[in-house]
């Protein structure tokens, strides 16, 4: 498992660009060099965007427990959910507007991008830091 490198979660990212790009939302990017490596940045209304995986990162609706080796598996996913926390901290300092979408929400695309569009709507009238 340790040699597994990943690049990013291609399939709940990509299914995110098309719903983006659907709904017309504009200004998003990707790969930004930030703190904790956000899947989408909107750079204009310092918004950022993290899809995170209901197993990795431990979904409260839909996570489900492995059978075998749980202690290794409760860690992981604890140790995940402590960095997400420390992220979001550190960007929220550096003024910038986290939202964090569980991969289970992209199946109800009109919620997450109501909670995208008032993201964007709100930073746009917030002072700027």
């Amino acid at each position: 498992m340790r040699r597994i490198r990943s690049a990013n979660n291609a399939s709940t990212d990509l299914l995110f660009v098309s719903l983006l790009k659907k709904y017309h939302i504009v200004g998003w990017r990707r790969n930004q060099k930030l703190p904790g490596k956000p899947d989408f940045a909107f750079r204009k209304q310092r918004v950022v965007v993290f899809v995170d995986g209901c197993f990795w990162h431990g979904c409260p609706k839909c996570y489900r427990r492995p059978s075998s080796n749980r202690a290794y598996w409760d860690a992981k996913v604890q140790r995940n959910r402590l960095r997400d926390r420390r992220v979001t901290r550190l960007l929220r300092n550096q003024g910038w507007r986290v939202v964090r979408v569980w991969e289970c929400d992209l199946k109800k695309p009109a919620r997450t991008l109501a909670r995208i569009r008032r993201a964007l709507n709100t930073s746009e009238t917030a002072p700027t830091l």
